[in-house]
């Protein structure tokens, strides 16, 4: 059995007890574990590291005696003169026994703490170091399965556009952020094509990098600006893969203006709220439960470790307790439209990948990827060396 499928068994396991332990109520006793959290960006940014900080407060609601200590702004525009490294030395001495790190970012210096901490639980979410032979055995990964959410965002955004012209914000380029960019246009692409009766040839998918999750004056491309420009090249819809609100603002300020444009946050279940009128929906991660199995685990001293990239809940992706992952609509979708995307989440449900990544598909570049038919792996998906062809914007 090869390695990577021995880390696939393990996450299913993962998922099993995850879905067991949200079975009915249930009462214990309350035994104290710290946790501490260290988010790249502020606690209430409205988007990725709000989301973290509210699953922590999920932990400490779900389970008696759970308590989080947390830093957020951990980045270098922030707090130049601060390590990883120093934020885990004083989460430890505060007797912190399980940190999330939440940025793949810090992978490295994760690695580098959980050596120097054995006896202290350390999860990197979105990285993958955990499947690294001789990486810590206190090591693990945790990412929920967004892809298919940012493919519904995608179909969202192709039922409303009228210039066939879908914008996307995103932030730094690896394979993360290549993966998300290609299921949405995956999603987009496939909801022209059955629910508008459209050439998805004729569908236009532009991509425009900032350098970072957010906005570094000076270091990164002005997302405010970045969001102009793609609203002055065309684009009537604009996807968000940044962890700040600008995309959603910039629309409303547009819409405020007479033209019709909408927007589609990301990571944050609430986003919507910054500007409704134009909000499409949200593809979201719902860290609660992943977070609340770790811990609670952590707790009872039955942790392993583990690579996890967890599934939504097909029966309710919007189910706080069990969804890895969800979409949730906004108010500027419309009846008809929101009854085509459901449709497409059915069909998602049933399929799986293989109503995602399946070809025929090829790579930017041109480079074949999958014959027709034919359903990627988790791990060719997980490593998207590139964006699609026919998307526009660089892929490194």
């Amino acid at each position: 059995m090869s390695q990577k499928t021995i880390w696939k068994s393990l996450a299913v396991l993962f998922i099993v007890a995850l879905l067991a332990s949200a079975c009915g109520p249930k009462t214990e006793e309350a035994r104290e574990i710290v946790f501490g959290v260290i988010l790249v960006g502020p606690y209430n940014d409205h988007g990725w590291s709000e989301a973290h900080y509210e699953a922590g407060r999920y932990v400490e609601e779900k389970l008696p005696g759970a308590k989080m200590i947390y830093l957020d702004k951990m980045n270098s525009a922030d707090r130049p003169e601060t390590t990883l490294e120093q934020q885990v030395d004083d989460m430890v001495t505060q007797g912190a026994k399980i940190i999330l790190t939440t940025s793949d970012d810090f992978q490295d210096d994760t690695d580098v703490v959980a050596a120097k901490y054995p006896d202290v639980i350390f999860i990197n979410i979105s990285g993958d170091h955990a499947l690294d032979e001789g990486s810590p055995k206190n090591l693990g990964n945790y990412m929920g399965q967004a892809e298919f959410m940012k493919a519904i965002a995608g179909c969202n955004a192709a039922m409303a556009t009228e210039t066939g012209h879908i914008g996307y914000l995103g932030p730094l380029i690896n394979n993360e952020t290549r993966r998300l960019v290609n299921a949405a246009y995956l999603g987009a692409r496939y909801c022209y094509a059955n629910y508008r009766g459209k050439d998805p040839n004729d569908l236009k998918f532009t991509v425009t990098w900032i350098g970072f999750w957010f906005n570094i004056p000076g270091v990164t491309l002005d997302p405010t600006e970045a969001a102009n420009d793609l609203f002055n090249a065309g684009v009537d819809v604009i996807m968000s893969g940044i962890d700040t609100t600008e995309a959603t603002v910039v629309t409303k300020q547009r819409a405020d203006q007479g033209q019709r444009v909408f927007a589609v946050p990301y990571d944050y279940r609430n986003a919507c709220e910054v500007a409704p009128q134009v909000c499409l929906g949200v593809p979201y991660f719902n860290w609660g439960p992943g977070y609340l199995q770790m811990i609670t685990q952590a707790r009872d001293g039955t942790w392993k470790k583990h690579w996890t990239w967890a599934p939504p809940d097909w029966k309710d992706i919007n189910n706080r307790d069990t969804s890895a992952a969800g979409y949730v609509y906004g108010p500027a979708t419309t009846a008809e439209w929101k009854a085509k995307v459901d449709d497409y989440i059915g069909y998602l449900a049933q399929k799986g990948w293989g109503g995602l990544f399946v070809g025929p598909l090829n790579w930017q570049d041109g480079t074949p990827w999958l014959a027709a038919g034919e359903v990627a792996t988790e791990e060719a998906i997980w490593n998207s060396p590139q964006l699609l062809e026919g998307i526009v914007g660089p892929s490194k």
